[in-house]
């Protein structure tokens, strides 16, 4: 399979995710399913819960943002990177999160806004800073192993104090990047789990352990470990991105989180072309703060070409 099969796959992958679980967020284990119990039966992406049928969220509209200041910008410009993220949050977002909003909002300065929510609220372990790291993993998967997890832990930073989020947004980028390469993300699991900060692997090893399953995890799934966790189990236990999408948004809970991390590994894994187009098609990200921008599948898909070659 060719690289930009590849990192087609895991930018649309993630949005398409993203866009599919929005509308069961916060929802009961099995909901979709239930719902659509026969895949392409009916037209499961539905929309619902202040959500069009094909848009996407926070989720993607912060991806969209990281991939243009890094095109624009030539590389990573974190001060910029936060400026559009205070631009569009100013903007009132359908969804945004609660600490995300506030680190964007609090008036300190890029390179302190994280810090001193997590001095206060001790409380900055979310899964915000994963769920946005599609864009810049295909960015900076070129570049190796150490450049890209360094990457994404400094950007992970801008909005999230707490180091647990720091690393596993590094630990999607290393999966990523391999998987980008033709590699399988599973196996090389015991590896990359080294390069984790020695605090949080413990963590990290206990909810990527081959046996482990999201209902033994001990923290809600808006938790950036099972989050993770989640996606690389609905990976390890399916065997198409139809399917690993629908066993993520079936977990419940953060489903458009989950279902967007699982659709960004999938979808490298198994290619733009697995991607249903039934899901493709109606995919639209607007940009609030940014006009009236709408990016729809041409547009992704030209951005993902930039940022991957």
């Amino acid at each position: 399979m060719q690289w930009a099969e590849r990192t087609a796959g895991a930018v649309i992958g993630s949005a398409v995710g993203d866009a599919l679980g929005a509308p069961f967020e916060f929802g009961p284990a099995g909901a979709f399913s239930a719902r659509f119990p026969a895949p392409g039966a009916a037209e499961e992406m539905c929309g619902g819960g202040g959500w069009d049928p094909g848009e996407a969220t926070d989720d993607t509209q912060m991806a969209v943002m990281v991939a243009e200041s890094l095109l624009e910008r030539d590389g990573l410009d974190l001060p910029d990177i936060f400026r559009r993220f205070q631009r569009w949050a100013a903007s009132g977002p359908k969804d945004i999160g609660l600490q995300t909003e506030d680190v964007l909002t609090n008036g300190a300065p890029w390179d302190t806004a994280a810090a001193l929510h997590f001095q206060v609220s001790q409380r900055a372990a979310g899964n915000g800073s994963l769920m946005r790291a599609a864009t810049s993993a295909v960015y900076f998967a070129r570049d190796g192993q150490r450049a890209t997890m360094d990457a994404a832990r400094r950007i992970a930073a801008l909005t999230h104090g707490d180091r647990a989020a720091w690393e596993g947004t590094a630990l999607f980028h290393e999966l990523l990047r391999v998987t980008l390469e033709g590699g399988d993300p599973l196996t090389v699991l015991p590896d990359v789990l080294a390069l984790v900060h020695p605090d949080h692997r413990p963590r990290y090893a206990t909810v990527l352990a081959p046996d482990w399953h999201p209902g033994q995890a001990t923290e809600f799934n808006g938790a950036v470990w099972p989050c993770l966790g989640s996606a690389v189990w609905a990976l390890r236990t399916t065997a198409g991105y139809e399917e690993a999408v629908r066993a993520a948004i079936d977990l419940g809970g953060d489903t458009d989180t989950v279902a967007a991390v699982t659709g960004g590994l999938a979808g490298a894994y198994y290619g733009l072309d697995a991607i249903p187009a039934r899901w493709t098609a109606p995919l639209h990200v607007p940009l609030p703060g940014f006009g009236d921008r709408v990016l729809k599948l041409p547009q992704l898909l030209a951005l993902t070409h930039s940022l991957a070659a």
